[in-house]
């Protein structure tokens, strides 16, 4: 669980913030989705995976995201389109709070697979030997 800020390049025609796979994220994206039209008080995420490790940006608007390994939970504010928060596999992931105009960007390292996920918290407890 760590919050990266990217550097912002950028000159009169606008900005750019450039992430790369295995330099900027540690690990290969194999996987882009993205999350928008939410309501402030509807939660997304609600699970863990195996496997799969994800980096999530909000690259409009704004919403927290509440990482929980077993033990602790932190709530991180993503709320710049240049930080990047790296969700790793086994960690219990919620998004919440989200602006009406937020779009959150996840780059996952794994492709799509229904084996990966763990939905129920109480099996994730158990995984992770909570």
């Amino acid at each position: 669980m760590s919050i990266t800020e990217h550097r912002i390049r950028g000159d009169h025609r606008g900005q750019l913030v450039a992430i790369e796979g295995l330099q900027d994220i540690p690990f290969e994206v194999k996987r882009v989705f993205y999350i928008y039209g939410t309501q402030p008080d509807v939660p997304r995420g609600q699970h863990s995976h195996h496997q799969t490790r994800q980096y999530l940006i909000a690259v409009n608007g704004s919403c927290k995201v509440t990482l929980d390994d077993g033990k602790q939970k932190v709530t991180y504010d993503l709320n710049k389109p240049n930080i990047g928060l790296l969700q790793d596999a086994l960690i219990w992931g919620a998004m919440h709070d989200f602006t009406v105009d937020c779009v959150l960007l996840v780059m996952a390292s794994e492709h799509y697979d229904e084996a990966d996920y763990i939905r129920d918290y109480d099996d994730f407890l158990k995984v992770v030997g909570a």
